[in-house]
C-alpha cells in the first residue's frame, strides 16, 4: 500500500516557477515508477512526467518539456516535479501517482494521491 501527499502549488504569475512535492509513504517506494498528471477544467486528466524507480529514466509531455523537471529521492519518499516558465495554460491541478510500469497513461499507476493546485495568472 502507497499513500501519496502533494504539496507546493500556489497562484503565481506568467513566467514563474513553482516547485510541486509529492511525499509517499510504503515500503515499497524505490520500486514504484512515479508520475505526475494534471487536470485543467472540463479537460481530460493528462501526462505531465514520470520517472522510474531508480531515478534514471525519465519522460515528459511534450507540451512541458524544457520547463519541467521530474526528480524523486528515495531516501526521502519523495517525488518533486520543478516547473519553469509557467504559463496560464499549466493551470491544473496536479496530481501524483505511483505504479508498477513507465507509462503515459493515467490507467497504469495504482496510487494517487489528492492533487495540489497551480494556478498561473497572465
Amino acid at each position: 500500500q502507497v499513500q501519496l501527499v502533494e504539496s507546493g502549488g500556489g497562484l503565481v504569475q506568467a513566467g514563474g516557477s513553482l516547485r510541486l512535492s509529492c511525499a509517499a509513504s510504503g515500503r515499497t517506494f524505490s520500486m514504484s515508477h512515479m508520475a505526475w498528471f494534471r487536470q485543467a477544467p472540463g479537460k481530460e486528466r493528462e501526462f505531465v512526467a514520470v520517472i522510474s524507480g531508480s531515478g534514471i529514466i525519465t519522460y515528459y509531455a511534450d507540451s512541458v518539456k524544457g520547463r519541467f523537471t521530474i526528480s524523486r529521492d528515495n531516501a526521502k519518499k519523495t517525488v518533486y516535479l520543478q516547473m519553469y516558465s509557467l504559463q496560464p495554460e499549466d493551470t491544473a491541478l496536479y496530481y501524483c501517482a505511483a505504479g508498477p510500469s513507465i507509462s503515459y497513461v493515467s490507467a497504469a499507476y495504482t496510487y494517487w494521491g489528492q492533487g495540489t493546485q497551480a494556478t498561473v495568472s497572465s
